[in-house]
Formats: structure tokens, C-alpha cells, sequence
């Protein structure tokens, strides 16, 4: 989801705030919006302030419990003040409780990771009592927590810039807490960027602010509570579900067995021998289509004068037949 950051002046009576008379008991307001995300889980809010505030005499005492911008994912809010009206206190003048250039809170949550994005810019917060103090100023502070599957959690939450309390530049401390006091006006103990995590959990809080102030005008006698400023949490997801695994072995056996014989056996005789012809080429033609050739053969010796020498040597062996005959007759003539 995406988030867009709106950039207006705050005024008591801007659009943006939200307003609600507190009578006695508990009133919260800008309730959180809520959303499911599947599996894994995600929050924001730009503020969360529990505060007791007990009136001259303490005959009174007005729970205020509030947030602004209170997200769970997927969620996204952009509001850039709150105020509200305390019965008895201030005349019952709308109080800023916040006030700032810049308040986003983003929650997001898929397959693979949940996200949880605070963003503060100039904001002013005050209590009741004191109307023209504010409680902390701030530059800028973020919130950031980050679960992603098969990571470690990330928390992480940074203060950039002055801080003022009460009207006081203050310098805080990264390894604990740090306590303002005001005379005549309050005291102040702030934990700094707060950050937790666990194998599949982070969570990150920018400020967080425990305030005891005794203000003593405008119907105030005490303001007692906590100030929570740009909290994100996020819890990691399952992770996106496993393929099937697939099957070892076929689903279906074969219906035939494959037969061992052929079903024809071949032919022990060719159907047809091959026939020669002659060729007026020369040669003797086959029934394949090929022609053999029959001069010059180099393996039989055969050629086209050999009825000639035949008939040669035939007469030859007459004519030595004939002469061997002679021969004898004259040699017993002689004997």
C-alpha cells in the first residue's frame, strides 16, 4: 500500500483534528483502524498518550487515553494533528495534544515479510495545563520494524535534530533514560529510541516519555502519565505455502503386458527375384531398376573375341589330330 504525506498548517480548528469532550472515565479517540494481513502481523502510530489528569482539589480525575494514527496493517494514515476538550480544564478550549508538519503511519504485511513505518516531522505536544509550553518539540523522529521470512527481525528508531522539553534544549542520552525538571512546572524522564527484538518479533518506539507535571492554573492540579511517540512492532509471516511434493510412483499400472513374440514372422524367401534384362545399353537391366553392365568384365575374362579364339583352337587340335595319325601309319609302313 502506498502512503502519501500531506504538508498543512495546524490550527485549533483544522480539518485534521480530531476534537472529543472527556467527561469522568476513560474516552480514547482516533480509535486505531483494523485490518487483517493473513498470516504475520504489523502496527504503527505516530502517538499514544495515557494520561490521569486530576483537577484543582482533586476532586476530579479525567482519564485521557488517545492515539493519532494508530494503524495495523495493511493500513495507512496521514492525520497531522489531534486535539481534544478536558471538562473543567482550560476554560474547555480544544488542547493540542500534537501538532506537526508531518505524520505518517504505515503497516503493511504480505507472504514474505510485515512492515511497520512511523515518520514525524516539526510536531509539538502538549498536556493539559499548559497551554503556551509545550511539552517536547521535536525535529524529526522515525520508527521503523521489519520481518521478513528467513531473516532476523530489524527494529530500528532514530531522533534527528533539537529536542526542546518545556521550553528547554536538551541533549538525550542513547544509553538510558534522561530527566528534565522544571520548576514550578513538571517533571520529565525520556527513554530513547527504544528498540526490542526476538526471532520473529521487532518492535521500536522513538520516544517515550513518562510525565509528572503540577502545573497549579487554568483548573489543573496534576498531569500524570506516559507519551509515546513513533511506535512500530511487526511480527514475521508463515512464508508463502509449500508445493506438493510429487508422486514417487505412477497412479495408474499399464493395462497390457507387452507381447514377448512378434505377431508375423518374416518371410523365410524373398516374394520376388530379381529378373534381368537386356539392356540397349549394353548391359542387363534388373527388375530394382539398375543396370548391369556386360562388357569388360574383369572377373569371368569374357569379351567379344572369344568365339574367334575358340574356333581357332578347335581347328589347331583337328590339324594336330590329323598329323599324329600320319605319322603312325608311316611308322609301321616302315616296320
Amino acid at each position: 500500500m502506498n502512503s502519501n504525506t500531506f504538508r498543512t498548517p495546524v490550527r485549533r480548528t483544522a480539518a485534521a483534528a480530531t476534537v472529543a469532550a472527556l467527561a469522568v472515565g476513560p474516552v480514547l479517540l482516533a480509535a486505531p483502524a483494523h485490518a487483517t494481513g493473513g498470516e504475520g502481523r504489523a502496527t504503527a502510530v505516530v502517538l499514544r498518550a495515557g494520561l490521569d489528569v486530576s483537577l484543582l482539589g482533586k476532586t476530579v480525575d479525567v482519564p485521557v487515553r488517545t492515539s493519532l494514527n494508530e494503524v495495523e496493517a495493511p493500513e495507512t494514515e496521514n492525520k497531522t494533528a489531534l486535539s481534544v476538550k478536558v471538562k473543567g480544564a482550560e476554560g474547555g478550549e480544544p488542547i493540542d495534544i500534537l501538532a506537526a508538519d508531518v505524520a505518517t503511519s504505515k503497516a503493511t504485511v504480505d507472504e514474505t515479510k510485515a512492515e511497520g513505518y512511523v515518520n514525524l516531522v516539526k510536531a509539538q505536544v502538549h498536556v493539559p495545563g499548559i497551554p503556551l509550553l509545550s511539552l517536547i518539540e521535536v525535529e524529526k523522529v522515525t520508527s521503523k520494524a521489519l520481518c521478513e521470512v528467513g531473516k532476523e527481525p530489524v527494529a530500528e528508531s532514530n531522533v534527528l535534530g533539537h529536542v526542546i522539553v518545556f521550553g528547554k534544549k536538551t541533549t538525550l542520552s542513547t544509553g538510558g533514560q534522561t530527566k528534565v525538571s522544571v520548576p514550578g512546572v513538571g517533571q520529565v524522564t525520556l527513554d530513547l529510541s527504544r528498540t526490542s527484538t526476538t526471532s520473529d518479533t521487532a518492535a521500536a518506539t522513538a520516544l517515550e516519555l513518562k510525565v509528572e507535571v503540577d502545573p497549579l492554573k487554568l483548573g489543573v492540579a496534576e498531569v500524570n502519565g506516559t507519551v509515546t511517540l513513533a511506535e512500530a512492532t511487526c511480527e514475521t509471516p508463515d512464508g508463502p505455502a509449500p508445493t506438493e511434493e510429487p508422486t514417487k510412483e505412477p497412479t495408474q499400472e499399464p493395462t497390457e503386458q507387452p507381447t514377448k513374440e512378434p505377431t508375423e514372422r518374416p518371410s523365410e524367401q524373398p516374394s520376388q527375384q530379381p529378373t534381368a534384362e537386356p539392356s540397349s545399353d549394353g548391359g542387363v537391366k534388373t527388375n530394382n531398376g539398375g543396370v548391369t553392365p556386360t562388357e569388360n568384365l574383369a572377373e569371368t575374362g569374357g569379351s567379344s573375341s572369344t568365339t574367334y579364339i575358340a574356333a581357332g583352337a578347335l581347328a589347331l587340335l583337328v590339324a594336330g589330330g590329323g598329323a599324329l595319325a600320319v605319322t603312325r601309319r608311316r611308322a609301321r609302313s616302315r616296320g
